[in-house]
């Protein structure tokens, strides 16, 4: 078991203002519906460097079903049409909308494109009229993503110290 400093936070309005430009012309963000290969690949990549396994942990049954619910909306950030990063959201059209998952391939990391791809999906996830988005983040996150976080808008509302698997 590993003790982390797990930070929530939420953002109760959506984001003002004009969307982010892309920051390079062949950088777009859709939603997509991803299968349970293609959906663990970009998992990996992403998470890999800040050792999430939360997915790797469910079943593929639980996670297909997961996958396929209507509710888990999941945007793809594609450079030139490779997988670049990913958004994840749960309870899409319930009041309180999850962030589960949010990252960047280490190799696009630096470029701006964080920012682009997050602001993005929130546009797309408060387009279903959430109260509210929430998100935790831990010591094991990028260490730019509280900033990031703060920069499209959420604040923190608790900070405790949490023992997870190892």
């Amino acid at each position: 078991m590993v003790d982390l400093l797990v930070t929530y936070m939420e953002m109760l309005a959506p984001p003002q203002g004009v969307p982010l430009a892309s920051p390079s012309p062949v950088a777009v963000v859709a939603r997509e519906r991803l299968d349970l290969s293609g959906y663990l690949d970009l998992y990996r990549a992403v998470g890999g460097p800040v050792q999430w396994d939360q997915r790797l942990r469910m079943s593929e049954a639980d996670l297909e079903t997961l996958l396929a619910d209507d509710a888990t909306h999941i945007h793809v950030l594609r450079v030139d049409g490779e997988a670049a990063g990913f958004c994840e959201f749960n309870n899409v059209g319930e009041e309180a909308v999850e962030l589960v998952h949010f990252g960047l391939v280490p190799a696009f990391q630096g470029k701006r494109l964080g920012p682009f791809l997050l602001d993005h999906a929130l546009c797309a996830a408060w387009s279903h009229r959430p109260r509210r988005l929430w998100l935790h983040t831990d010591t094991y996150d990028h260490p730019a993503a509280q900033s990031v976080y703060g920069g499209a808008g959420f604040k923190p509302y608790a900070q405790r110290m949490e023992t997870f698997p190892d």
